[in-house]
């Protein structure tokens, strides 16, 4: 039986994108950028409040200094976005931290004849075949 021809561009795609992982690719980009928005509120709603009291000026993030007419640099901007790298990528560390757990790696063993590395369960090393 020969299958109509938009079915069979419809389970060609679903077989791709199962296939290549472009779903879980999309679904990761999805996540990433609800948990960038999550991230950007904290640190804009929440930490950076708390820094700027904590630095002289009200509006740091403006401070400059002025080279020529128009030419200035800008200090303030860049230690602005030094500050939120920094907070992102800490929170960013405790998040894959909290959810990341080291059990994910294989216990591994080293051979006692040739130093390979190999899978803790392993009876026999898979590099000079000894029995370990």
């Amino acid at each position: 039986m020969k299958l109509p021809t938009n079915v069979k561009v419809v389970s060609e795609f679903k077989a791709f994108l199962l296939k290549q992982n472009a779903l879980a690719l999309a679904i990761g980009v999805v996540i990433g950028a609800a948990v960038g928005k999550v991230v950007s509120g904290i640190v804009d709603d929440l930490i950076m409040p708390i820094v700027g009291t904590l630095l002289p000026g009200g509006e740091w993030r403006n401070a400059q200094f002025t080279l020529s007419g128009t030419n200035a640099i800008k200090y303030g901007d860049m230690l602005g976005r030094l500050i939120d790298f920094s907070i992102v990528a800490l929170v960013i560390f405790f998040i894959v931290k909290l959810f990341v757990k080291e059990a994910l790696a294989a216990p591994t063993k080293t051979c006692p004849q040739c130093q390979e590395t190999i899978p803790a369960a392993a009876t026999r090393c898979r590099a000079c075949t000894q029995p370990v």
